[in-house]
């Protein structure tokens, strides 16, 4: 698969009476010194009701017998007109736990079968611009399983994702030479290359 073709074609102003995915909001709150002001924000109109948030990422590590490698995609993404750099993640669905959302996006999007090992605190993506928020799974993938050696992912029709790994050693590194070549860099990957990079530096 080629993105070459995938190109930002127009872009135009969108009321929230158009939209389907997100709605715009003026907020009017009190500082802490209890003076008046206004904020702008964005929302995403996906979060199931009763859900706390609205989708999550997915850390899922492969060990290999040169070492561990971390599972990571490539994605067009209209907002930034560029191919992305991210881990495999997904809105949550109805009902749907943080834990089972994880297990289910990551089959669909690499076709890997895994089990939840750790879950994150909720964390937010930009809260200085939108309430977008999600938790981080942590995911095992048993390499030994059939279905582990023979990927199948189940892509919706307009999903384009390719799917690759990186020594997680040199996951800066190469976090930057992808930068080098055109890529733009998912702020969930860059800070999870970084944390290793100050591990590694600090002796932690």
């Amino acid at each position: 698969m080629s993105f070459a073709e995938a190109k930002v074609l127009s872009i135009t102003p969108l009321s929230n009476d158009e939209s389907r995915w997100v709605s715009l909001h003026r907020i009017a709150y009190k500082d802490p010194k209890g003076t008046e002001r206004v904020w702008e924000s964005a929302e995403r109109r996906t979060r199931p009701a009763g859900a706390d948030i609205d989708g999550v990422g997915i850390v899922a590590i492969l060990d290999k017998p040169t070492g561990k490698e971390i599972i990571l995609q490539k994605q067009y993404r209209p907002p930034v007109d560029k191919v992305v750099i991210e881990v495999p993640a997904g809105l949550i669905d109805a009902g749907e736990t943080p834990e089972q959302a994880a297990v289910r996006e990551l089959k669909e999007e690499t076709g890997y079968v895994g089990v939840v090992s750790e879950t994150t605190p909720i964390m937010y993506n930009d809260p200085g611009f939108c309430n977008t928020n999600l938790r981080m799974v942590h995911v095992t993938i048993d390499m030994s399983l059939p279905e582990n050696q023979d990927l199948k992912p189940e892509l919706e029709e307009n999903e384009f994702i390719e799917v690759f790994t990186v020594p997680l050693a040199s996951l800066w590194e190469e976090c930057k030479k992808l930068e080098a070549e055109g890529y733009a860099i998912d702020a969930r990957v860059g800070t999870f290359a970084e944390g290793i990079l100050l591990a590694q530096r600090l002796k932690l």
